[in-house]
C-alpha cells in the first residue's frame, strides 16, 4: 500500500513538473533574433504620380518579353523596344545612373553614392514574363497583353511578376532623382532577361559585380509578399524570404531488352521504371521543425497564443502533433521538408513497342538542411538493386544560405515594409520556388525576398496564372516601399 501511495505522489510530481514546464516555457515564449527595424528612422516617400505610374505600368505590361522554354520562340526584339521605353519614361532616373546591357539582354544600372567607404546596395526585378496557355486567353477579363487599367488595378501577364517591382523601382527611383535625393551609398539596379527559365542573365550580372569587386550589404528581390489571411493566424503577416530551397531533377532509367509488345517478358523496362518511381516516392524526406519556416511558425504562434503557442513553445512535448498539423497542406509542408515530385515520363515511341529505354524526372526542391548529395543517396537506397540508373539532369542548385534576422539590412526592409503594415506581423519566411538573386550571394552579405503587396491566399493564385492584375494601391504601396528603402538606406 505504501509502495503504490509513493508511486501515485511519484506520478502526480511528474505530472506537475511538466505541467509547470509548459507553462513556464508557454508563457515565456518569444521569437528569437528578429529585428523588428522600429529604431528605423525612415525618410519620406517623395512626390509622385500615382495615375501616370499606373498606365506606365500598363505600357510596360504590352511588351511582350516572354520567356518560352525554347528560346527560338522568344521575340527579342520586345527586350530592345522595353529598354528603350525605360530610359524614354524615366529620364530623371536614366540622368543619374549609369547603364550596362550585357549581352544576353540582363540590365545593370548603377547610382553612385558620395561615400565609396560604404557598402552598396542591390535592388532586383526581372524583365521576362511566362507565356499565356494557349487556349486560356478567352477565361481573361482583359487581353492579357493589353495592360488595361479597370475595378481599380492595371490587368494583364507580368503586373505582378515581376514589372510590377521593375516598374515599381523604376518611378521611385525617378521620383527620388526629381526630388534631388543624392544617395551616399551606391545603388544598383539588376534587372534579369530570364528569371522564369532559369536566370543564366542574373548570374552573368553577378559574376560582372563580383569582377568590379562589389559587396552589397543587402539585396532585395521579389519572393514573397504580406500575405492577408496567413496561417495560423487568419491576418496579416509581412512575410519577408530570407532563403530559398535549392532545385534538383533526377533523371532514373531503365534499360531493357526492347521488342514486340505481343511477347512481353515478365517485367517490362517500363514496369522496372515504375517500380522504382515508387519506390523512391515511398521513401520521403522526414518534417524537421527548423530553419526559415520554423522561425516563421515561432512568429505566428506567439501572436496566436493559446493553445498554438503552448505547442509550438514546447516542442519537446508536442513536436509530433505540429508535425501532423504543418503536413496537412502541401503548401505548409514543404517548408519543412524537401520534396520529391515526380514529374516527365519517356519510354515507347509506338504503343506497340517495348521500350529499351524508359525514364523519369523527379523535381526536388531541396530544404536549407539538406544537399543534393542527401537527395541522391536517398533515391539511391530506396531503389536498391532495381537495374535502374540514376543521374541528374542538370546540374542541381544548393539551397541559398539563410540571411540574417538582426542585420542592417533586414531592418531597413523590415522598416519600410511596416510603414504601410503597421499591424501586421513580421516574420522570416522560407522561399519554396526560386528566385534571380540567389545568383548575389557571392556579393552580398544578406538576400531577402519580398514585394509589399497585399494578397490573400486565394489572390496569390493568379501568379503566373489567368486574369493577373496588379491593384493601383498596391501599386502605391510598392512605390513608397522602394523609395522609403532607397532613401533611408542609401541616404
Amino acid at each position: 500500500m505504501r509502495k503504490r501511495r509513493a508511486m501515485v505522489m511519484g506520478g502526480l510530481a511528474l505530472v506537475a513538473l511538466v505541467a509547470g514546464t509548459v507553462v513556464v516555457r508557454t508563457a515565456t515564449f518569444a521569437p528569437q533574433g528578429v529585428a523588428d527595424g522600429s529604431d528605423i528612422r525612415l525618410a519620406p516617400v517623395p512626390a509622385y504620380d500615382l495615375e501616370a505610374a499606373a498606365a506606365h505600368l500598363g505600357a510596360a505590361t504590352r511588351f511582350r518579353t516572354i520567356s518560352h522554354q525554347n528560346a527560338a520562340d522568344n521575340q527579342a526584339d520586345e527586350w530592345t523596344r522595353l529598354h528603350s521605353w525605360l530610359a524614354e519614361t524615366y529620364g530623371a532616373a536614366h540622368g543619374v545612373m549609369t547603364r550596362t546591357l550585357l549581352p544576353s539582354g540582363t540590365l545593370i544600372y548603377r547610382w553612385p553614392g558620395s561615400d565609396p567607404a560604404l557598402q552598396p546596395i542591390i535592388l532586383m526585378a526581372h524583365q521576362d514574363v511566362v507565356p499565356v496557355t494557349p487556349g486560356t486567353e478567352k477565361d481573361w477579363k482583359y487581353p492579357p497583353f493589353d495592360g488595361v487599367i479597370a475595378e481599380g488595378a492595371v490587368w494583364g501577364r507580368g503586373t505582378v511578376d515581376d514589372k510590377g517591382s521593375l516598374v515599381g523601382l523604376f518611378e521611385a527611383a525617378d521620383a527620388l532623382a526629381r526630388s534631388g535625393f543624392r544617395p551616399k551609398r551606391t545603388i544598383y539596379l539588376v534587372s534579369g532577361h530570364d528569371e522564369e527559365v532559369g536566370g543564366s542573365g542574373a548570374a552573368e550580372a553577378a559574376a560582372r559585380l563580383k569582377a568590379e569587386g562589389v559587396q552589397a550589404i543587402f539585396t532585395l528581390d521579389e519572393g514573397s509578399i504580406v500575405l492577408t489571411d496567413t496561417p495560423v493566424i487568419g491576418g496579416p503577416a509581412i512575410l519577408i524570404g530570407v532563403a530559398e530551397k535549392g532545385y534538383a531533377t533526377l533523371k532514373v532509367t531503365a534499360h531493357a531488352p526492347g521488342g514486340h509488345s505481343s511477347m512481353p517478358p515478365p517485367e517490362t523496362g517500363v514496369g522496372t521504371l515504375a517500380r522504382a518511381i515508387v519506390a523512391i516516392t515511398e521513401k520521403p524526406f522526414s518534417m524537421e521543425l527548423r530553419g526559415p519556416a520554423a522561425s516563421m511558425l515561432d512568429t505566428l504562434a506567439a501572436k496566436k497564443g493559446g493553445t498554438t503557442k503552448m505547442a509550438v513553445a514546447n516542442p519537446w512535448l508536442f513536436a509530433p502533433l505540429v508535425k501532423r498539423q504543418v503536413a496537412n497542406a502541401p503548401s505548409t509542408a514543404a517548408a519543412f521538408r524537401t520534396t520529391i515530385a515526380p514529374t516527365m515520363l519517356e519510354g515507347s515511341p509506338k504503343e506497340n513497342v517495348l521500350p529499351q529505354s524508359a525514364s523519369a524526372l523527379i523535381n526536388y526542391r531541396i530544404a536549407p538542411w539538406n544537399r543534393s548529395a542527401d537527395v541522391m543517396a536517398r533515391a539511391k537506397a530506396a531503389v536498391g538493386n532495381l537495374p535502374v540508373s540514376l543521374s541528374w539532369d542538370r546540374p542541381p542548385r544548393e539551397p541559398s544560405r539563410v540571411s540574417s534576422t538582426a542585420s542592417a539590412g533586414w531592418k531597413w526592409v523590415a522598416a519600410a515594409a511596416r510603414a504601410d503594415a503597421p499591424d501586421a506581423v513580421l516574420s522570416p519566411f522560407l522561399v519554396l520556388g526560386g528566385t534571380d538573386s540567389r545568383n548575389m550571394e557571392a556579393v552580398s552579405d544578406d538576400v531577402y525576398r519580398f514585394m509589399p503587396m497585399h494578397f490573400s491566399l486565394k489572390e496569390s493564385a493568379m501568379i503566373h496564372g489567368t486574369n493577373e492584375h496588379m491593384k493601383i494601391d498596391s501599386f502605391r504601396r510598392m512605390i513608397d516601399f522602394y523609395a522609403r528603402l532607397i532613401a533611408t538606406s542609401a541616404g
